[in-house]
Formats: structure tokens, sequence, C-alpha cells
């Protein structure tokens, strides 16, 4: 299974922003990078270590162009539209700037980028540390001072301090006809378990309040290693996605799951969120729900075995949330595939649903299939989809009023606190407002609320 990384339709553009606290003032003579990262929450973990290596290194990561002596763009390949953002962000750069290192998935099509910006250092694929750290080295010679140059235990992230994406394994197994994350990021390589748990221990120690579980398929975490055990905490780890998800339970913070196929063990996990030991939520891209265009997908295309599952999940966890993203205007979807879709979301009653317009991918299987959907039609089906899953989480947000939630701040200004529940992601669900009795409240606070408003995709509350 792969998961399209780029269709927050609230996207923020690129930045050179190194992170959510600005970047580092450095000494006199520390040679300093800026870095532009794309896409989805995956690469943003890459473009993580990619700074905590320059950060070991000796280098300053720098706000702003004119304080770079280099920029890294780290891009987006999944689809041509966030291939085009990705060569707007190269040509940005190398006009702000002038020196410019590519990575990324698109950094995987080498040709394409030099056709495009010839003027660029290097291109290195995605998770080529080494080869950007070699280009770095070529453009800025590092100039390390171990006395002075220190780096956090938890390393240098692109996120608020109180949430971190935890990355548990690279590449994927399945061969969707739409999607080339495998050609690009390899087969599924799940990391041990051990060193899952020490980063999210390290992150946690650092004030991390929720870790967010990512990969390319959660639910296959560790099938490629036989499911090995490693040491960890004076015991055993073992690598299997119910495990893992236990022993991150055990560290205090919230832990949510993101890009969770729904493999039969996923029903394992259903009583950890019952317990609370993790958030009872799940990210499933169902993609779809007909069968004939699943089929065509290269999906299961059993959409009545899932919808049974969803029921046994909630009979288990009533209060489970579940997110899922679905392509619309799949080559070959006919009118009756598009409202069999909706007649199975009116019946599965997702909470947090995203959708996007299929496009051809360079490289991907689909673009040769028949049937390809007008624009216009990709476009109207789009419109009634969002506007069924909009009443759908509208009447599912409703039924939240006057009920008690633990909620996590993310961001006070002049007009309120904006925060998230259990059942809300970060950047891509709606949010939980508190619009009086704010003052004292800062990131990464965790509060009781009432509910006591409710919209499409927001929630207002009070403090109790």
């Amino acid at each position: 299974m792969s998961n399209p990384p780029d269709i927050r339709p609230d996207r923020a553009a690129p930045s050179l922003r190194p992170d959510a606290r600005g970047g580092d003032t450095p000494r006199p003579g520390q040679p300093t990078i800026g870095m532009v990262s794309l896409g989805c929450p995956k690469a943003l973990v890459d473009s993580e270590r990619i700074l905590t290596r320059l950060r070991a290194e000796g280098y300053a990561v720098a706000p702003d162009y004119a304080g770079a002596q280099a920029v890294i763009v780290n891009t987006c390949g999944f689809l041509d539209s966030a291939k085009a953002e990705s060569l707007e962000a190269i040509g940005e750069a190398l006009a702000e700037n002038g020196r410019v290192i590519v990575t990324g998935c698109y950094g995987a099509d080498e040709a394409a980028i030099r056709g495009a910006h010839p003027a660029v250092l290097a291109v290195t694929g995605p998770q080529q540390y080494e080869a950007v750290m070699e280009a770095v080295h070529a453009a800025v010679p590092p100039a390390p001072d171990p006395f002075i140059d220190l780096i956090p235990a938890a390393g240098v992230r692109l996120t608020p301090r109180h949430y971190a994406y935890l990355k548990i394994s690279e590449g994927c197994d399945h061969k969707c006809r739409f999607c080339v994350i495998p050609s690009m990021r390899g087969k599924l390589a799940s990391r041990p378990a051990a060193a899952v748990l020490r980063e999210a221990e390290k992150l946690v120690e650092s004030g991390v309040r929720e870790l967010l579980v990512i990969s390319q398929d959660t639910s296959a975490y560790g099938r490629d290693i036989g499911y090995a055990t490693s040491r960890w905490s004076g015991g055993e780890a073992r690598a299997h996605i119910t495990d893992l998800a236990r022993d991150l339970g055990s560290l205090g913070a919230w832990v949510r799951l993101h890009y969770v196929y729904p493999y039969p063990h996923v029903s394992e996990l259903i009583p950890l969120m019952a317990e609370g030991l993790v958030l009872p939520y799940l990210d499933v891209p169902f993609q779809h729900a007909s069968p004939s265009v699943l089929k065509a997908m290269r999906r299961p295309a059993n959409e009545a075995k899932t919808l049974d599952r969803i029921r046994d999940w909630r009979a288990i966890c009533p209060d489970l949330a579940i997110r899922s993203t679905f392509i619309v205007g799949f080559p070959g979807e006919t009118e009756a595939d598009f409202q069999h879709l909706l007649d199975w979301l009116e019946e599965a009653r997702l909470d947090r649903v995203g959708a996007f317009q299929y496009e051809n991918v360079s490289g991907a299987a689909a673009n040769d299939l028949p049937g390809h959907v007008p624009a216009e039609v990709k476009q109207e089906r789009f419109e009634r989809f969002m506007a069924a899953a909009g009443r759908i989480s509208e009447a599912k947000l409703a039924e939240k009023v006057g009920r008690r939630l633990d909620v996590l701040v993310d961001a006070v200004d002049e007009d309120g606190a904006e925060c998230r529940s259990y059942a809300e992601a970060p950047e891509i669900d709606g949010a939980v407002f508190i619009d009086e009795d704010f003052a004292d409240l800062k990131p990464g606070d965790m509060v009781s609320v009432e509910i006591d408003e409710a919209g499409e995709h927001d929630l207002w509350a009070r403090r109790v």
C-alpha cells in the first residue's frame, strides 16, 4: 500500500523556515545551510535527519535565503502537481540564493531536475543522506567546533516542540497502479523495534507530548525482518505493530497511528485504544470502495468486509475516530462506481475524510489504463464527494457537544487557543478552539474541555 503524501488542501507554500522555532544564530565563521522541505510527514522526517547530521558537523541552520551559504530542497515527486511545486521551489531557491542541492522523491529523476534547472549543485534521491552530506561538504566545507556546537538529544526537528513524527519503516511492497513510491523509496525496510523505541524515549524526554507513527505501510511493520526482537529497556522488543504500539504507549505520550492498512491483525490494536494506551484514532487510506475500481488500482476489493471490520472496531472502542483518503476519477471509474463510493461512505460514516482528483504520475501503471475520466467530471464528482463527507463530519461532530475531552494546545494568539483532541491529527484534520479563559495557555499544554459548539470540521469548547 502506498499513500498520496501531498493532498492537504491547505498545505503551506514552501518556505525557508528550518523548524517551528526559527533558525540558529551562527557563531563567527560557522557555515550555514538553509532547508526547504516539501511533501509528506515521511519526507519531513528525512529533512529532520539531514538537519541533525548538519548540526552534528557544525553547520548552522539559516532561517532565510540571505543567511544561507547553500540551500537544500527536499522535493516531493508523487503527483505531477507536486513535481511542479518542487520545480518552483528549486527555481525560487536558485533565484534567491543561487547554490541549491536537491534531494527527496523527485530527486530520483535527476534528468528532469537538471533539465528544468541545470544550475543546481547536486541531485540525490530519497533517503540518500550520505550523498546529501557529500554535496553539502563540496559546496560549503564544514568547520565544526566541538566545544560550542551542540545538538539536542532528540535531534533537530521541523515540528513544534510538543509533537513529533516517528518513522518506523521505509518503502512499500505493494504495487498500486497509481503509485510510484516503491520505485522511489524501495521495498519495505523496517527499523528494529529497539531503535524506534529509543528514538521515542528521547523525544518524550525532550518534551514531546504526542508521537505520530508514520511509514508507507504501518500495518506491515516488521514483516520484512520476520518480526525480529531487539534489546530494549532490559527486555525484548518485537518488531510488530501491535507490540510496538503497546511499548510506545508505555512512554506517557499520546501515540497516533497513521497509514494503517486494514489487515486482519489491525483488530489487535483496537483493545489498546480502548485501554487508553494508544489514541483511538486510525488513519486508513481506503482510496475507494467500488470493487471494480479497487481491482483496477491493484488494491484488495472486498469493501463489504472492510465495513464489517469498521463495525467490529467500533464495537470494541466506540470512541474510535477513523480518517481516510480517497481518489476520485480513477481511470475507468463509472458513475455507478462513484455512487457506490458515496453509498459506502454514508454507511462507513468516517470521522475525517480527504480526497484528491486522480492525476497521471510519470512512471505509474495507471497512466496506460483505458477510460480516463474527463477533468470536468472529476471536478464534479470531487465536489459531490466532499459535500457528502462534510455532511457526515458535521453530524458526527454535533454528537460531541456536551462531551468532556482532553485537548493538546497547538497555538495561542489574541483570539484564542487552537487545540486538538484524540480525534484530530495536526495539519490534516480540524481543530478544537477555546475562545475564553485561554490567556494562561501555551503550546504543549494539555487541558480538559467541554464541547459546546460544533461546525463541519471544527469544534469549540470551554475549559473545565
